[in-house]
């Protein structure tokens, strides 16, 4: 039986470096920051919710408020170049990555895998991108198509075999690249073979995703879809069998926020799910007009984005958004029995 390897938890590490306690004064300056680079996606998927709504008109992140916000977060030790759109539609997402790499950060962002041909890889890689995740979200072309809207699944396996060879060809090991799915009752038996795909592929590394749903649920995103706190035997076995799959395959298996997937569905949250964030204390994140958001989270839990924002960039120091009133207002909330809105259905309870 092969070893299950095991992977450096580089986003837990940084977190649990924001040792203060938690009051409405964050104490310390963020160590991660979330930059939608984009809003702009080229897939339909039914568990997002730009598929439904306009969230905000769309648009890449300008190149001066990009270095704007960098220049301002000299503590800043991780930059996640994602948030609602598909990031490998920016133009200058390479030069992003290079001027972060510039100052020793670690940089990554989630894509879809559409777009990841061979010019565009290799300058990622010649960048220094440290990690690429791509969400896959079914082990076949069928399946994929129900939730993201189109048949890319073929295409999207080619790609990222393309991209393997290019690192092989370069010589080089980074970025560490890893598959996402996102966890549905209509698709998790489909994790076992998606190992088996993770495999086929030449990926080592695979994460089952957390649903996240506003309270109604549009397309798949929805309560009825949802896993959390309701996984029967059926589902309980196909973990198993993609636990014991990964580990005779020498496949890496966990799930968000680096739990084991049994763990990740079933533990007991007493109620309040967002007792246990940490978010407002260690990142923040930034749409690509400039709007400051409590997480990556916030836009799929709740409509609209006037009721959860936190400051503009465009108007305001990093400096006086973090510690500004509505920050402040904010955790004061999340400290207490009644949470915002947004952080009471909050994606960590949703799922995974």
């Amino acid at each position: 039986m092969t070893v299950q390897p095991r992977f450096p938890d580089v986003s837990r590490r940084y977190f649990e470096e924001v040792t203060q306690e938690r009051e409405a004064r964050a104490a310390a300056s963020p160590v991660c920051l979330y930059l939608e680079v984009t809003n702009r996606c080229n897939l339909p998927c039914t568990t997002c919710p730009r598929t439904f709504e306009e969230l905000e008109p769309e648009k890449d992140m300008a190149w001066d408020m990009f270095t704007s916000i960098i220049e301002q977060s000299p503590s800043v030790k991780r930059v996640v170049l994602h948030g609602v759109g598909e990031p490998m539609m920016v133009k200058d997402l390479p030069r992003m990555v290079a001027h972060l790499k510039a100052r020793g950060i670690y940089v990554l962002f989630n894509t879809n895998g559409t777009l990841l041909k061979t010019k565009k890889s290799r300058e990622l890689i010649e960048a220094g991108l440290d990690e690429l995740r791509v969400s896959l979200d079914a082990a076949e072309a069928g399946a994929y198509a129900k939730i993201r809207g189109r048949d890319m699944f073929d295409a999207i396996v080619r790609n990222l075999k393309g991209f393997l060879g290019l690192k092989r060809d370069m010589g080089v090991e980074h970025p560490r690249v890893s598959l996402w799915l996102t966890g549905l009752k209509e698709t998790l038996e489909q994790l076992p073979a998606f190992i088996d795909v993770a495999h086929e592929i030449g990926v080592k590394e695979v994460h089952l995703q957390r649903l996240v749903y506003f309270p109604e649920g549009q397309g798949m995103a929805r309560p009825s879809s949802s896993l959390f706190e309701s996984i029967d035997a059926a589902e309980r076995t196909y973990l198993d069998l993609a636990k014991a799959r990964a580990r005779e395959l020498g496949v890496f298996f966990d799930a968000s926020g680096a739990a084991e997937p049994e763990e990740s569905l079933t533990r007991d949250v007493n109620g309040k799910p967002w007792a246990m964030c940490r978010r407002p204390w260690s990142l923040m994140y930034f749409t690509a007009h400039g709007r400051a958001l409590p997480c990556c989270i916030a836009p799929f839990s709740m409509h609209g984005y006037e009721s959860f924002t936190l400051g503009d960039a465009k108007a305001q120091t990093l400096e006086d958004i973090w510690n500004g009133p509505a920050y402040r207002q904010f955790r004061e909330e999340l400290l207490s029995d009644k949470p915002p809105s947004a952080c009471a259905s909050c994606g960590m309870r949703w799922s995974l």
